[in-house]
């Protein structure tokens, strides 16, 4: 799913304006299903709005069982609310130090905030323990919902990423998403590990995880062909094996092309 920063004024939804009770309330984020994220307040006492309307086909309340279980081993927002009306589904959070990796001062600063994402990812799976963990991000269960997707024709061969269309048909694509690699290890994932969601430090190193709403149990290349994807999306091209030292390992083609695919067929 596409998300990126408001690029026209964004209205504040009630509950929000409710919630912001007369501080500065700023729209930062929003998603092609019409999801919004809003800033409340300022500085380190800011708090944050993840706003998403009925329909969208956005667990909120998934998000928010993740984030409260992985509170307790690493850095990720602390849930202080949440709540639903006839329109739309909320969860505030409290704010994190540090920036998004794709903020414009760290967009400008590509080597630094690539590597606090590789390093960032790499701490991440080190940390949450596998087996506490209660979610699921297996390649076997997503490629139920991606045959499920084709099933209902909402697969699209025309929307797909360009990297991928050269794999053909929709049929061939799910023939080889069957043939799912092994997995070396098993990591607690991110689940959306694209640059936006770690945050960095004004020295340039990871503070934090944001976005985990799918965050589960999987191969860690589920998270880093995502990962070193988005570098090109995010600083251009030749970022991809920086943040793969940064992480510690060496690039592996197989698994980044079935990741990618699988990744790419999910939304």
């Amino acid at each position: 799913m596409i998300a990126s920063a408001p690029r026209e004024p964004v209205q504040a939804p009630p509950v929000v304006t409710e919630i912001a009770a007369g501080r500065p309330v700023r729209a930062v984020w929003e998603n092609e299903a019409g999801g919004l994220t809003f800033q409340v307040g300022l500085g380190d006492a800011r708090q944050f709005v993840k706003w998403t309307p009925h329909g969208s086909g956005i667990d909120l309340a998934a998000e928010t069982a993740r984030l409260r279980w992985a509170s307790a081993y690493t850095t990720v927002p602390r849930v202080l609310a949440e709540g639903a009306d006839g329109t739309a589904t909320w969860i505030l959070t409290q704010g994190l130090p540090g920036r998004s990796a794709v903020d414009d001062h760290w967009k400008r600063d590509p080597k630094t905030a690539v590597r606090a994402v590789g390093s960032g990812l790499r701490a991440l799976h080190d940390t949450l323990p596998v087996a506490d963990c209660p979610f699921d991000w297996s390649a076997e269960k997503r490629l139920e919902r991606v045959r499920a997707r084709a099933a209902a024709g909402r697969i699209d061969r025309a929307e797909r990423h360009p990297d991928l269309r050269h794999l053909g048909t929709v049929e061939r694509a799910l023939g080889l998403l069957a043939d799912i690699p092994p997995a070396e290890r098993l990591v607690v994932c991110h689940g959306d590990a694209c640059a936006p969601n770690t945050l960095v430090a004004d020295d340039g190193t990871h503070s934090g995880h944001v976005d985990l709403g799918t965050l589960g149990v999987a191969d860690p290349w589920a998270d880093l062909a995502v990962a070193t994807w988005s570098t090109r999306w995010n600083y251009g091209p030749g970022w991809e094996e920086a943040l793969l030292d940064a992480y510690g390992i060496e690039a592996d083609p197989e698994r980044i092309t079935y990741y990618r695919l699988l990744w790419d067929l999910s939304d």
